[in-house]
């Protein structure tokens, strides 16, 4: 299990466009159709990765509790399905069923989408204020397969409740840590 940090995108930067591919619809969909009135998450993740499928409960039930207040979630995965195909299109329609996702999960097959991101590793979580500008990324919570910490997602919980109520965000924010991105090569 490789322990890679998030970059930590610039505070303040605008979300990057994209138009992926959705697995679940069959179809590209735009950062645009799924941009929350409120705020946007924008998170890096992946079928296989064991950091994931630690969070993946909680994650669904942050999802379900903050999309009905205006934040929207967009989870994308970017890895080289060739050489990691379990993380293949087809795989991650299945994974989206099971895992309750109540959000879109797109394929950035090119992988131009997690260079805009700067996104190092799964899962890597961004979370946009209504303008698309960036107010926080990093860790959902400091719980990490095999730490005994229970999974909670304080980290984007807090950040996300503080946009809501339109108070300060913490501008000291802790880097994700998960799989390295899988990336093709150049």
């Amino acid at each position: 299990m490789a322990n890679t940090p998030s970059n930590m995108l610039p505070l303040g930067t605008i979300a990057p466009d994209f138009n992926l591919f959705d697995p679940t619809l069959n179809k590209k969909v735009a950062l645009q159709q799924y941009k929350g009135a409120k705020g946007t998450v924008i998170m890096f993740i992946c079928n296989h990765c064991p950091f994931v499928k630690h969070i993946n409960p909680e994650l669904s039930k942050t999802a379900i509790e903050f999309e009905p207040l205006g934040i929207s979630f967009i989870a994308i995965s970017s890895n080289d399905v060739e050489k990691y195909p379990r993380d293949s299109p087809d795989l991650m329609k299945l994974v989206s069923k099971e895992q309750n996702y109540t959000f879109p999960y797109l394929y950035d097959e090119t992988q131009e989408v997690a260079r805009a991101y700067d996104a190092a590793c799964t899962p890597d979580f961004y979370l946009f204020d209504a303008d698309l500008k960036l107010v926080y990324r990093g860790q959902f919570d400091n719980s990490r397969p095999g730490n005994g910490l229970a999974v909670t997602g304080d980290d984007l919980r807090d950040a996300m409740n503080n946009l809501l109520q339109g108070a300060k965000i913490n501008t000291v924010q802790k880097p994700s840590l998960g799989c390295n991105i899988k990336w093709k090569a150049d």
